[in-house]
Order: structure tokens, then C-alpha cells, then sequence
């Protein structure tokens, strides 16, 4: 056995892997048990064509919610794939702000349950972006949640991660907002990197939650300004 290997089974010994939900007992690189996954929500038809909005109650075909037709946002579409809800909520909840940065392996897994969407499978993307944090709050973090889950995206969809935006304007707390206003207090809070290059470039930003589209927005705003071809996105959840 290789000694990596054996270090491997000797840690599984004395700490058997558990799931990040219950604690019951699960097996080796699985972060969650069966029970804990259907738990969490799938985002189904009908929703928003924009902005991934779940519509509960009876549509046929595709729409695009009342929040999306009377705003103009800058991106194509922003799938995902679970509601933040339950445990979905709780597991984000703890790895952005508990700090426990071994979940970003189960959230990754629900972003990547994203890229399944009908409107970005099979679409051809040259780079995903994650979207950033300010400085202060990078620091304050001790991570960018968006760089860690984009980092192991980029290695299942082999798509290079490009960090060619930047936030340099600190903004208050989103949460107590509307669209409208969350919008406007995210006006020109990000630019493109110096060196950064997005000119004919087919991008995918990432993200952990999608809450109004308003933060996905303006970084495509940015990215398009600076000659991106298109903008689509994904993330984990939708608030």
C-alpha cells in the first residue's frame, strides 16, 4: 500500500467519515448520507427562465418572472439547482460563515447538479469566473466561498478558473434589500482586473446563492462592458 493510502486508512480508523448533516456514519469521500441529500430541495419546472425563480403552481412552458421582466439584467440566464432551504441553507450557512471549508465538497456537488440545466448543458464556455468578495471580507472570511467552489468545478467541467474580477467597493449587507435597492448599492462596486481579458470570451460565473440575480448582474455588466461575448451563471442554491 502506498504511504499516502496508508496514512488514508489509518485517519478513516480512528476518524470515520460522517455525514455533514447528521453525523451518521457514511463512507469514505462521501459528505453526505442518502437521507440528508433528499432533503434537499430540487429546483423543478416551472421556473424563471432568467433567474431560476420556482414558480409553485400550474404553468406550462417557460416564463420569466415578474422581478426579471421589469429589470434589466445583464446576464443570459443564472441556473440553479436547489432551493436554500433545510439543509441546503444550513451546509452553506456553515461553510461561509462557520468556517468548515470541508463542505465546500457538497456544495460544489449541487453547483455542478446546475450545469445540467437545460440552459447551460452543452453550451461551450471558455472560462468560469467566481464572482469576488472585498478585500475586507476576504480577510475577515479567511476564503472567497465563490474561488473554492469554482476551483473544484473547474475540475470536473476542465474549464480554467479565471479570476478577472475584482470588488473594490465594500457594500453593506444585501439582506434588508429589494431588487431595486440592492441593485444600486451594487452600482460600480466591481471592475476588471488589470491584465484581465475577456474580449470574445464565453463566460460562466459561479456563485454559492442566487438570491434577486442583483450581484450576478453587475459583475456580467462588467464582463460584457469589457467585451464578453455572453455571461451565463451558476450556483449551488436559489434563496
Amino acid at each position: 500500500m502506498a504511504k499516502l493510502d496508508y496514512f488514508s486508512a489509518l485517519i478513516s480508523l480512528f476518524y470515520p467519515p460522517v455525514c455533514a448533516g447528521c453525523s451518521a456514519h457514511v463512507g469514505s469521500n462521501v459528505y453526505l448520507c442518502d437521507v440528508c441529500q433528499a432533503k434537499a430541495q430540487r429546483i423543478v419546472a416551472p421556473f424563471c427562465q432568467k433567474c431560476s425563480e420556482p414558480f409553485f403552481g400550474a404553468i406550462d412552458g417557460s416564463f420569466t418572472c415578474g422581478n426579471c421582466a421589469h429589470q434589466k439584467l445583464h446576464f443570459e440566464a443564472a441556473a440553479a439547482a436547489y432551493l436554500s432551504r433545510g439543509i441546503v441553507r444550513q451546509l452553506v450557512h456553515e461553510f461561509k460563515y462557520g468556517k468548515k471549508i470541508h463542505l465546500r465538497y457538497v456544495i460544489a456537488e449541487w453547483l455542478y447538479a446546475a450545469l445540467e440545466d437545460p440552459r447551460l448543458q452543452g453550451r461551450p464556455f471558455d472560462i468560469l469566473v467566481p464572482v469576488p468578495l472585498h478585500p475586507a471580507r476576504q480577510r475577515d472570511r479567511g476564503f472567497n466561498q465563490a474561488a473554492l467552489l469554482a476551483d473544484l468545478v473547474s475540475q470536473r467541467a476542465s474549464l480554467p478558473v479565471k479570476a478577472v474580477l475584482e470588488r473594490v467597493r465594500y457594500t453593506t449587507t444585501q439582506t434588508a434589500f429589494d431588487r431595486a435597492k440592492r441593485m444600486e448599492n451594487l452600482h460600480d462596486a466591481f471592475r476588471l482586473r488589470k491584465k484581465g481579458d475577456v474580449r470574445g470570451l464565453r463566460v460562466l460565473l459561479i456563485d454559492d446563492i442566487l438570491t434577486t440575480g442583483s450581484t450576478l448582474s453587475e459583475c456580467a455588466r462588467v464582463l460584457k462592458h469589457a467585451g464578453a461575448a455572453s455571461v451565463y451563471a451558476a450556483t449551488a442554491a436559489r434563496a
